[in-house]
């Protein structure tokens, strides 16, 4: 499977970010504060710790899945759970805790169909999310902040 260019994730992105934005600008409206996230910055990496609080989750309505592992003990994963970023690299948000979300690289041996193979990545058993990533990389990013 071909990997988009630059130009075409942006625009496929762009809905995404942009609905991010609103959907937390309505999240804080509604809730009556104005933080519906904590990002804080893991040392040694350039990704940052979403603290999400529970409106932000149910609004966003983020959905996971998890890290498999198939007959011959390959790293799995849904394709849904992978992420391209502007520079081509691939990654995928985990759920390590309640309401927290981390960047994490992935390594891409091949696609079939809606299913990953990986080369590394995170371990069996680790929850990815497959909705809601591209807002978790708005609030990331700073998009609407």
């Amino acid at each position: 499977m071909k990997r988009p260019t630059t130009t075409q994730s942006i625009v496929l992105r762009l809905p995404a970010l942009l609905l991010a934005f609103w959907s937390l600008a309505a999240a804080s409206a509604d809730s009556g504060t104005t933080a519906v996230s904590i990002t804080e910055t893991i040392d040694g990496s350039d990704g940052k710790k979403i603290t999400l609080i529970q409106h932000a989750v149910d609004r966003l309505d983020i959905q996971l899945s998890e890290i498999r592992s198939d007959a011959l003990g390959q790293l799995t994963m849904p394709y849904a759970a992978l992420w391209y970023d502007q520079w081509g690299a691939t990654w995928v948000y985990i759920n390590p805790e309640p309401r927290v979300f981390l960047r994490a690289a992935v390594e891409v041996v091949s696609i079939s169909d809606d299913v990953v193979f990986l080369a590394s990545g995170p371990s069996v058993g680790t929850p990815v999310v497959i909705v809601g990533a591209a807002e978790l990389h708005g609030i990331e990013s700073g998009v609407g902040h």
